[in-house]
């Protein structure tokens, strides 16, 4: 099994380090994007399976970017823990209401994080071998072709 791909999209420098320090010890590859735009760029480029983003970006909000990735077929499976220092009512209303998979507030708990980060990438396990194997099924239940 590959190894699971993280983004860290913020665009407050000592935060995406703080992210990374924390990471350190999974056995996983990360990239970083620095704003809203950057996000989707480098999510086409490296296909994360999972996504911590701020809500707080510049060029687009990452609520913006959430509701842009659930709402594409191709990049809706995309795990996204919205890791903001937001932490009103409201705020937690529109990031489930734009997508997110799950809400954490800042200052972030490293045990809280990794936990939530290793859930969350097990889920995602989980959902990918469920489609594949309804694909496996339907590609079962199809007539066989006629032949010539």
């Amino acid at each position: 099994m590959s190894k699971s791909k993280i983004l860290i999209a913020d665009d407050n420098a000592p935060n995406v380090e703080l992210l990374e320090a924390y990471l350190d010890g999974l056995d996983c590859e990360i990239a970083v994007a620095v704003d809203g735009r950057d996000t989707l760029t480098k999510v086409a480029e490296f296909q994360p399976d999972l996504i911590l983003l701020d809500i707080m970006m510049p060029k687009l909000s990452g609520f913006e970017v959430c509701k842009t990735l659930k709402r594409d077929p191709t990049t809706k499976q995309i795990m996204i823990l919205m890791v903001t220092a937001l932490n009103e009512l409201g705020d937690i209303e529109r990031a489930v209401a734009a997508g997110c998979d799950d809400f954490l507030s800042k200052p972030v708990n490293k045990v809280e994080l990794l936990k939530r980060i290793e859930n969350m990438l097990k889920l995602r396990q989980v959902t990918d071998e469920l489609e594949r194997l309804r694909r496996y099924i339907d590609s079962m239940e199809e007539p066989p072709t006629e032949r010539a």
